[in-house]
């Protein structure tokens, strides 16, 4: 299995008052072409937003959004009519498709929000807007392995236009949990708190490990930790 980091202190960096964006990929002002996306994984930006700050009203087709909340509470708006308010550990997910527009903003009047937006290219251009969220079940808040996102929606998870598989990962110090690579398919793992070890390599909040080539993936917490694992074609 063919492996790879990407370091948090590598990410680039954006700073507009209410917004402290890291970019795990480039975007926007950022660009590396060494670091143009995984697969059909585009953007991961770690985003730190004001209280009372957002994004306006703005356009996006032709790509798979979803939000992870890690703290605070993000509000979305689209123009398909959906209103939410989202809390830690919950995700939004918009199929852009043929064309929608958006805003996402703090409406906490003292608190930051923090989360991760993350773009995944769809399987195809042209597709009908649409919108999913996904919300632990009881029960699964101690959960090692969950898988929140798919193509086909099972278990509860949202879904997308892709063949992408999202779990969220969740390890108390000492634990561990694996996950079976097929042949064809690529591993991206991002952690967004603790410290874990994977492939031989201590991996910090904000840095992420690259896989591929099939076998038997196994992550370990060095302390308690939270990530994405994504799974894709």
């Amino acid at each position: 299995m063919k492996t790879k980091v990407r370091r948090s202190t590598e990410r680039g960096h954006a700073r507009h008052g209410w917004l402290d964006s890291h970019h795990t990929f480039s975007f926007a002002d950022y660009y590396d072409p060494d670091h143009m996306g995984f697969r059909s994984l585009r953007v991961i930006n770690e985003d730190r937003v004001a209280p009372g700050g957002g994004f306006p009203t703005h356009p996006h087709r032709d790509m798979e959004i979803f939000s992870y909340v890690v703290a605070g509470t993000l509000e979305h708006k689209d123009s398909m009519g959906n209103g939410r308010q989202l809390k830690p550990g919950q995700i939004q997910l918009m199929s852009a498709g043929s064309g929608v527009a958006h805003s996402e903003f703090n409406p906490s009047p003292g608190e930051p929000a923090h989360f991760l937006q993350i773009w995944i290219k769809p399987r195809t251009h042209g597709l009908t807007p649409s919108y999913t969220e996904w919300h632990p079940a009881p029960g699964t808040e101690g959960s090692s392995k969950v898988l929140v996102i798919s193509p086909d929606g099972r278990d509860d998870s949202a879904t997308i236009q892709q063949d992408a598989e999202i779990y969220r990962i969740r390890l108390a110090a000492g634990s561990s949990v694996g996950h079976p690579l097929a042949e064809g398919r690529g591993l991206w793992l991002q952690v967004i708190r603790g410290q874990l070890a994977a492939a031989g390599e201590e991996l910090a909040a904000g840095d992420a490990l690259s896989a591929e080539g099939a076998g038997h993936f196994e992550v370990r917490a060095i302390e308690d930790s939270e990530a994405l694992l994504f799974d894709l074609r």
